[in-house]
């Protein structure tokens, strides 16, 4: 397979810069393969599910993980000398005081460099204590930090000077605010370490989870903490050649239980989300039974792969060329996926992480 396979056109306008208001008022496009798509709002989602079926929610948090900051200056030391204003975003905790982190201007870094974070220009960053020593540099400008505070005093510190992770493609187009702070987070959100919303869940409200209780519809919780590397663009042109970022997720027991009791019923798994998705597929073995997880998981979805736990899908609309995009079309299919994704741009769907979203039944897998 290659990279132009899963390019389309998307217009401009068609970029979500904020979230439809109520949550559960945004549209919801419903994809059956070999049926007409209907379109239909994500407050209607319980017309689509049975008593019995089982809903999976990813319920990370979102951490405001997008650091600036200053390299040398100040004290602080490192490089030539000289301050340079840096900005890191946090992707992966690798200790109480480690964390993993994309850093622009990445080149401009070595290892021993001392950064202070805060607002550059003030003196927040050394009233808050907020350093940070280069441990070690990788590729395309990801380094491993180690900072001065550790444990429960660092998230403190991030919490009071981080921003919002905001997807490149709204960040280009405005400045984070106080809204996003709230906007950017599910409603059931309770395990930090996300640095990217599980964006299918925002569109749920607490009348939307008591309207699916009502009807029958088992609600259960796994956690997969979100890395940056789920904006990063995939580089080469052979599908097969690329490689994804570990991420950290867990499926309690009680949940693995819990879904093959609901599929020897005859239920339906039905994921809120591509994270939890491919968690799911993650800890579920080739005879089809859920397990207990809790480990890193860079499983890479596309066309031709056998689902072994998800029988629909729910998921915001996707970019060009991504591995969502490859991901939704393995589910649901190539051709039913283009179709649908024109459709939506013709009659006016939001994209991405505040757009609207889609119901996908999945398909017989495709040979490749």
């Amino acid at each position: 397979m290659r990279l132009s396979d899963f390019d389309f056109h998307l217009p401009d306008e068609a970029i979500a810069l904020r979230p439809a208001e109520p949550r559960d008022s945004a549209r919801l496009l419903v994809v059956r393969p070999g049926q007409a798509l209907e379109d239909r709002i994500v407050r209607d989602l319980p017309d689509f599910l049975r008593a019995g079926d089982a809903l999976v929610f990813n319920d990370t948090r979102v951490i405001p993980a997008r650091l600036m900051g200053l390299r040398g200056g100040r004290g602080t030391g490192g490089g030539d000398g000289t301050p340079v204003a840096v900005e890191a975003t946090l992707h992966r905790r690798a200790a109480p005081d480690r964390w993993r982190a994309f850093m622009r201007p990445g080149k401009r870094l070595k290892v021993g460099d001392r950064v202070a974070f805060g607002q550059v220009g003030d003196r927040a960053c050394d009233a808050a204590g907020l350093h940070a020593t280069v441990l070690e540099k990788g590729e395309g400008g990801e380094v491993l930090l180690g900072f001065d505070l550790s444990g429960p005093d660092l998230d403190l510190a991030i919490l009071n000077h981080g921003e919002m992770p905001l997807p490149p493609y709204i960040a280009a187009k405005r400045a984070e605010d106080d809204r996003d702070r709230a906007d950017y987070q599910t409603v059931y959100a309770r395990e930090d370490g996300s640095v990217a919303a599980p964006t299918a869940g925002l569109h749920f409200t607490p009348e939307l989870l008591e309207a699916l209780k009502e009807k029958g519809v088992g609600l259960h919780f796994v956690t997969l903490h979100v890395g940056a590397g789920t904006f990063l663009p995939v580089k080469t042109d052979d599908v097969s050649e690329h490689r994804m970022h570990a991420e950290f997720g867990e499926v309690p027991a009680s949940v693995a239980d819990a879904l093959n009791a609901v599929r020897a019923a005859g239920g339906r798994i039905v994921c809120v989300g591509t994270t939890s998705l491919r968690l799911l597929e993650s800890a579920t073995g080739e005879d089809g039974v859920v397990r207990p997880f809790a480990d890193e998981t860079a499983i890479f979805i596309t066309p031709g792969y056998r689902f072994r736990a998800a029988d629909v899908l729910m998921t915001n609309f996707h970019l060009p060329k991504s591995t969502l995009f490859m991901l939704v079309s393995a589910f649901a299919g190539r051709d039913t996926m283009k179709a649908a994704y024109e459709h939506a741009i013709a009659t006016g769907y939001r994209f991405y992480s505040y757009g609207d979203g889609s119901l996908l039944f999945r398909a017989k897998p495709e040979t490749v």
